[in-house]
């Protein structure tokens, strides 16, 4: 007999995608036993864990006849979607054009559907000033700061940001479609096809650091390396996620992640040392804020030296993370704070100890031999 739960996970091969696929596929997860198609655009990395799928496909998204041609024959087959995709463009306006032509593309293709089709939404929650969305706003006048912890119910802040333009696409569904809309923080996980992947790009500097003799710096400011953030861990993202897709009272919400608990960048900053095999360097001020976009410009070859004497997968440093929306994130005036109150209240209480959450994906990510 054919499973009842069908799921297709779009961006499978990201951080978030791969967890989603293989929280789908633990005994235990709830509305199982799943079948799970996972799809990406481009083949199946060599790290990735054949087990997370039954079914691995290929189609770009941004092409609606290579999508409809894919997907059009499993419409009746597919009961949750989940998105965990992203197309990062030239600017916040080829953003939203791009991406939300992907995911109406997708849902195109997947409809007519017979029985309820439920759309579960991964993306960065709206009250991050859109700093890993929208660069050029920060710092403006007039750029409003919802004040932390931040909750659900705050209002869209004044920029745009094409992680608002899904979520209107998927409401212009509404009357044929459930979905829940998840919105983490930093998120930590392992994936060398994740563009905003802290911990790759991280240890890809302190790498640097090591293979050059010098000193693996802390490019925020005192504010953030003194004051509380929270982060997620994907595992925690992905579970959320099934429990968004299975119960009926979620239907519709929109939902904060995050583990729970808060850090220091001080403290945190004294752990990736310890991990990386980096000496820990106080924050120095004094003389200006330490720029580690400027100081990573030219290190593409740097890197790629040591991508291949250490045999690791190969891909180039301007795709490992953004450098800037990083630098940008750790140069903030205010705390990186979620409430996970409205989650708790719904029934939902995953959590996770950042610093464990931390040192366990550095250990996947070597084992991924995605870093040294």
């Amino acid at each position: 007999m054919a499973n009842a739960s069908v799921a297709l996970v779009v961006g499978v091969t990201g951080m978030a995608g791969i967890n989603i696929a293989q929280a789908l596929k633990s005994p235990t997860a709830q509305g199982g036993p799943w079948t799970v198609y996972g799809a990406a655009r481009r083949a199946m990395p060599t790290w990735f864990p054949s087990s997370a799928v039954d079914h691995f496909i290929t189609f770009d998204a941004v092409d609606f006849n290579d999508t409809n041609a894919t997907l059009a024959p499993l419409s009746n087959h597919i009961t949750h979607v989940f998105w965990a995709a992203i197309n990062v463009g030239r600017d916040q306006e080829d953003n939203i054009i791009t991406n939300s032509t992907m995911l109406t593309n997708v849902i195109k293709a997947l409809m007519p559907i017979i029985g309820p089709l439920s759309y579960v939404i991964f993306r960065y929650k709206r009250v991050l000033r859109n700093i890993l969305a929208h660069f050029n706003f920060l710092g403006q006048p007039g750029a409003a700061q919802h004040e932390p912890p931040f909750h659900e119910d705050m209002a869209r802040l004044p920029h745009p940001n094409f992680y608002h333009a899904l979520e209107d696409v998927v409401k212009s569904y509404a009357s044929d479609i459930r979905y829940t809309i998840h919105r983490p923080s930093i998120i930590v996980g392992a994936s060398s096809r994740s563009v905003y992947n802290a911990l790759v790009m991280l240890a890809a500097y302190a790498e640097i650091c090591k293979y050059q003799n010098a000193p693996f710096r802390f490019f925020g400011n005192r504010y953030t390396w003194e004051h509380f953030s929270d982060m997620t861990d994907t595992r925690v993202l992905a579970e959320q996620h099934v429990w968004g897709a299975v119960n009926k009272k979620a239907n519709n919400q929109a939902f904060n992640c995050t583990n729970g608990d808060v850090f220091t960048w001080k403290k945190m900053r004294g752990v990736l040392c310890e991990e990386f095999g980096v000496e820990f360097v106080p924050l120095d001020d004094k003389d200006g804020l330490f720029d580690l976009v400027d100081e990573m410009k030219d290190k593409g070859k740097v890197w790629n030296q040591i991508v291949e004497e250490k045999g690791l997968v190969k891909m180039k440093l301007e795709e490992i993370a953004c450098f800037i929306g990083f630098q940008y994130l750790m140069r903030s005036d205010f705390q990186l704070v979620s409430s996970m109150n409205k989650s708790k209240e719904f029934g939902f209480f995953g959590y996770a100890d950042s610093i464990k959450s931390v040192r366990f994906w550095i250990g996947k990510l070597r084992e991924m031999n995605i870093i040294p």
